[in-house]
């Protein structure tokens, strides 16, 4: 999926403020970094004008690695810190090494100032040096909140060795991460910035155009976010974006994890989200959240079970047309579906649903299965979760297969209409329950055995009869 301006821009490390599409904000910037930005423009023969501290740019922009060209010259990085004074200077972005600029830039934003850096050049890890005043559980944190999954450290005399051992890509990746992130966050710990992380994926999701039928866009947003955490990755005949990852060793349960891509309409063009708190709702048609919220819960899970402990198999499948009667749905192969024990969707209105069956009399798992998403709630201190029954969704194909199934509430109302909401604090909320849901695997392995035993007794017992 190509990149935005802003994209390209934050990922090298400028620091400018994008009034509009590609119109951007140049006051923040040093004259000394806009210089290198200007030049590195040229050097990609890309047309632009700068006006009144105003950069306004091509509606198309260049490939990321048209841009990694223009920026990247012999020498660049070299010479580092002998001209900057950390926290007073502002870091000079042409003389920082290439992958790692962006991830300079975002750090002393944010109060982390550092002495030096170094992005590996292909031949090992990269590395930035912070000053003495460091805090390392605060800087340590906020990078495995963003999805690192180690942090490796060493002091030294005056400054903080810290090694990042991830690849050119993920260090991009990282910078544009840490450009969401505000300073005043920082002081409210943790779980707030994920939060607040989380939201700012739902917002992007709710942005992206893709009815049914016409869902390109965004499975390629969906794609580019999930490739880097599974191990297998394909698009089915219908358009079904599939997904497989096994986890420490894959001795657990396999799941499947299911939103799906399409929206009834399509979104408006032009369109804001108007924040109420965590209320959110379009100025303009629907909002989209149906399903785009499932779709960032089961991302932000993804992201989770990467660095978690959690041993299994996870399958993920982001249907296609299901709007249109659950076709994208129907038409899964089976063989993905083999062996697996149990599923959850995320494509229910409202908050605190766990819906086992359709309308009371297609059940979609046995009462155990929508009892242990009861209980997983309790134990997680979240309150109103209760089993229920609810109207059709891919739900009813998994359950088809045997698959023991749910559809947990993603906290949007009114949806196929203009007066569509998203309660973001609900979303989350399902969001803390799945992550519930996985850390209690040897619990999960036990229910579902106990599910299996009394299956094959009723099995036994119809035959006797």
């Amino acid at each position: 999926m190509r990149k935005t301006w802003n994209q390209l821009f934050v990922r090298q490390g400028w620091m400018l403020a994008e009034k509009e599409e590609n119109v951007f904000d140049c006051s923040r910037e040093t004259n000394v970094n806009l210089q290198f930005l200007m030049k590195s423009l040229k050097t990609a023969c890309v047309e632009f004008a700068l006006k009144n501290g105003e950069l306004t740019l091509p509606v198309v922009p260049i490939s990321e690695e048209e841009w990694l060209s223009a920026v990247d010259f012999e020498g660049r990085g070299h010479g580092e810190g002998l001209w900057f004074k950390p926290g007073v200077d502002e870091p000079k972005v042409n003389e920082l090494d290439t992958y790692i600029s962006g991830i300079v830039r975002q750090l002393n934003r944010l109060g982390f100032y550092t002495k030096g850096s170094c992005d590996g050049h292909k031949r090992g890890a990269a590395h930035i040096m912070l000053t003495k005043d460091y805090d390392m559980e605060k800087i340590s944190g906020l990078l495995l909140t963003l999805g690192n999954r180690k942090i490796f450290w060493m002091e030294r005399a005056n400054s903080c060795y810290l090694s990042l051992h991830l690849d050119r890509t993920q260090l991009l990746d990282l910078a544009e991460k840490l450009s969401i992130i505000k300073e005043d966050w920082l002081v409210k710990g943790m779980e707030f910035i994920k939060e607040k992380l989380f939201q700012h994926k739902v917002e992007e999701l709710l942005m992206i155009p893709g009815e049914s039928g016409n869902e390109r866009e965004v499975r390629s947003y969906v794609a580019n976010k999930l490739s880097p955490l599974v191990d297998y990755l394909t698009i089915d005949r219908a358009g079904n974006l599939l997904a497989e990852k096994t986890y420490n060793g894959g001795n657990g349960p396999v799941i499947l994890l299911n939103a799906h891509l399409d929206t009834v309409f399509e979104i408006e063009e032009g369109r804001e989200i108007i924040k109420n708190g965590t209320l959110w709702t379009s100025s303009e048609g629907i909002l989209g959240a149906d399903d785009r919220a499932g779709v960032a819960i089961l991302l932000h899970i993804a992201e989770h079970l990467h660095h978690s402990s959690f041993k299994g198999k996870v399958k993920f499948i982001f249907t296609v047309e299901e709007e249109c009667g659950l076709v994208g749905a129907n038409q899964v192969d089976e063989y993905f579906l083999w062996n697996t024990d149990a599923a959850i969707v995320v494509d229910r209105r409202g908050k605190g649903d766990i819906v086992t069956s359709c309308g009371g009399y297609i059940p979609f798992c046995h009462p155990l299965y929508g009892s242990f998403f009861e209980n997983t709630a309790e134990e997680e201190g979240l309150a109103g979760w209760t089993v229920t029954p609810g109207g059709s969704s891919d739900t009813r194909v998994w359950a088809s297969h045997g698959i023991q199934s749910v559809n947990l509430s993603a906290g949007y109302y009114n949806e196929h209409t203009e007066e569509e909401s998203l309660d973001v604090a609900a979303c989350y909320r399902t969001a803390q329950l799945i992550q519930g849901f996985f850390e209690r695997r040897n619990e999960l392995r036990k229910v579902l055995r106990d599910i299996r035993r009394k299956e094959r007794g009723s099995d036994i017992l119809s035959k006797a009869l």
